[in-house]
């Protein structure tokens, strides 16, 4: 696929992911997608036919990103310091290309156990929350290990009422309990 092929995709994904977030997935159409990246209707079918072929596609590049964290940190010895580079590549992907689907799937979760892309990021989830437990861990330490990573994914949602800090600081706090958690202190 060359370049700008590829670059509109990844525009059209991550609007369509901001509509579906602002509105709701059911009720966000294909024509709201074309008129907020100014671009025709044809030429948005172009490169999706149907907003599930979107959602799809969005779903298909994050539980790839997964697959591909989650063989890293496994491969990673079990130390402190790898298990440091794991809670920043998490959280990194977490600040980077994951937020707008995190946020996306708190609002519209009905929609993501509808599609086989969605449960199966949701299996892909679970396995990462425990990708920090080490064989032999007490049972405080594999539950600090699996709130370490609850913590990363929290800290990439806007808080509720009486926390409005901009996301990058919400991010970063985050990144200091999750370290904290998994230092045991």
């Amino acid at each position: 696929m060359n370049a700008r092929r590829s670059d509109t995709r990844e525009r059209i994904q991550q609007v369509a992911l901001e509509l579906f977030a602002e509105q709701g997935y059911e009720k966000t159409s294909l024509r709201e997608v074309a008129e907020r990246l100014e671009i025709t209707r044809p030429a948005l079918y172009y490169h999706f036919k149907a907003k599930e072929d979107i959602l799809t596609s969005v779903l298909d590049d994050l539980n790839a990103s997964m697959d591909e964290l989650m063989n890293w940190a496994l491969a990673q010895p079990h130390t402190a310091e790898a298990r440091q580079g794991i809670l920043r590549r998490i959280a990194g992907l977490l600040d980077d290309q994951w937020r707008p689907l995190v946020r996306f799937a708190q609002v519209n979760q009905a929609v993501m156990s509808e599609v086989d892309a969605g449960e199966q990021m949701q299996h892909r989830m679970l396995s990462m929350i425990s990708v920090l437990a080490t064989p032999g861990d007490g049972i405080v330490q594999q539950f600090e290990s699996r709130l370490a990573v609850i913590a990363l994914i929290l800290g990439s949602l806007p808080f509720p009422v009486g926390l409005d800090v901009p996301d990058e600081e919400r991010a970063a706090t985050a990144l200091i309990v999750a370290t904290k958690l998994i230092s045991g202190g």
